[in-house]
This record gives C-alpha cells, structure tokens and sequence, in this order.
C-alpha cells in the first residue's frame, strides 16, 4: 500500500497511518480517484472517498472489499 500512500500524499497530507486529507477541486479530485483505483487490487483492498461538500448521499465512495456500517440516528445499516 506504500504506492497508495504516495499517491495521496501527492495530493495531500497524512493525518493517521492510512487516512489522508486532500483539498482538491472537481478536476483533481478524478485524477486522485483514477490513480488510486490503479493502485489498489479491488479484491483484496478497500478505498473509502469521503467528499465533504456533497449532499449526504454522495458523500462516501467505496470500491474493494468492504464491510461498511452507516449509522443514523434512527437505524443501522450493514
């Protein structure tokens, strides 16, 4: 996952060992999604694109392997 790392770095900063925080725009944000997805092997991997700006439903991407929970204030979604 160092390929990964680097990548985001790229594009932004290191907050946690594995999560990074990047101020792009529309155009930057589908070059950073383009070369993760490149990176990652989607049977293996899980990437999560949290877009901060977005209505809710659009918020989170996810490709790979993944086990998402959502939580709201009134149910659990698995």
């Amino acid at each position: 996952m160092r390929r990964v790392a680097q990548v985001c770095k790229n594009f932004g900063q290191r907050v946690q060992k594995s999560v990074f925080e990047c101020q792009v725009d529309e155009m930057r944000f589908e070059e950073l999604r383009r070369r993760l997805l490149k990176e990652i092997k989607l049977e293996l991997d899980n990437l999560r694109l949290y877009r901060l700006t977005e209505p809710r439903e659009k918020r989170v991407e996810e490709y790979g392997s993944t086990r998402t929970m959502f939580f709201d204030e009134e149910t659990l979604v698995v």
